[in-house]
């Protein structure tokens, strides 16, 4: 069985590396800085961070130079290689979509036939013009892409998309989705028993994590006699936790919820008695 460190692939810069630096933090792993190297040890954990270049991650993974790699699905579909996706993170959203100049007559997708689609995703349109039979020419470049239209380049563009306001600065309307993507953790299907041991206890952490993102702590006061009311409100892992107060005839109700369910719910918690509402960040959630 292997000893030798985890190898995890991370994009040399942008907002994924420190999403994905960010996550390990969270897990409880000290990564010494390597942004100017090309890679970086672990003080706390036998994983080592390699610091490459986000196209070329997937065929590392492949390759079983990197074990795993923390990197857009997008990017993973798009060059097609062997690796296996373990776990979604849920940060770094976006989608991969046909943007048209403003102005420019749409209606629908047959309004792609014939035309020329500027792009970084080739492989994925291809395989979307592809499905829905329609005959286009893909223009490949690398970098600014939403600009192709304005200098004549092609009739649309297909680009990765998030608040779409840089396709509103340049003119363009989003009109077809190709695919959407958000951060994946994907595995070397190489990778030998040491290090699959050594991913096991770090999807653990990460489960743990963002287990915890989404949810807060919920605690409130309330008088015991309506404890069936407000109870039966309340989601939870299993059910409340109810504690009595000192104070003769209240009672304190904890659990744990999702943060968006309890904007739904604080008005109904109030009118049914609940008092002292507090909200507590939860750091992990092991389940």
């Amino acid at each position: 069985m292997s000893t030798q460190p985890l190898r995890i692939a991370v994009q040399k810069s942008g907002r994924l590396l420190d999403e994905s630096i960010e996550l390990l933090r969270e897990c409880g792993i000290k990564i010494d800085n390597g942004r100017d190297q090309l890679k970086a040890p672990a003080r706390n954990f036998p994983v080592e961070v390699l610091y490459l270049r986000n196209s070329d991650i997937p065929q590392y993974i492949q390759d079983g130079v990197a074990d795993i790699g923390i990197l857009g699905e997008n990017t993973i579909i798009e060059k097609g290689k062997q690796v296996d996706i373990v776990q979604q993170l849920g940060f770094s959203k976006c989608r991969l979509s046909v943007a048209t100049p403003k102005g420019m007559p749409y209606a629908g997708l047959a309004t792609l036939q014939g035309k020329r689609i500027a792009t970084s995703y080739p492989n994925s349109l291809r395989a979307y013009l592809a499905a829905n039979a329609i005959e286009a020419e893909i223009h490949e470049i690398s970098g600014s892409v939403e600009i192709a239209p304005n200098i004549g380049l092609a009739d649309a563009i297909c680009d990765l998309v998030s608040s779409g306001s840089t396709l509103f600065k340049n003119g363009l309307e989003e009109q077809e989705v190709v695919l959407r993507s958000e951060a994946v953790i994907a595995a070397s299907p190489r990778m030998d028993a040491g290090r699959r041991a050594i991913l096991d206890q770090l999807l653990f952490r990460v489960k743990a994590v963002l287990e915890a993102r989404n949810k807060k702590y919920l605690l409130m006061n309330v008088p015991t006699a309506k404890l069936p009311d407000v109870t039966r409100l309340l989601p939870g892992m299993r059910s409340p936790t109810v504690l009595p107060l000192a104070e003769e005839g209240w009672s304190s109700v904890h659990t744990v919820i999702a943060e968006d369910r309890f904007w739904d719910i604080i008005d109904t918690l109030r009118a049914a008695g609940a008092e002292g509402i507090l909200i507590v960040p939860i750091d992990k959630m092991i389940l």
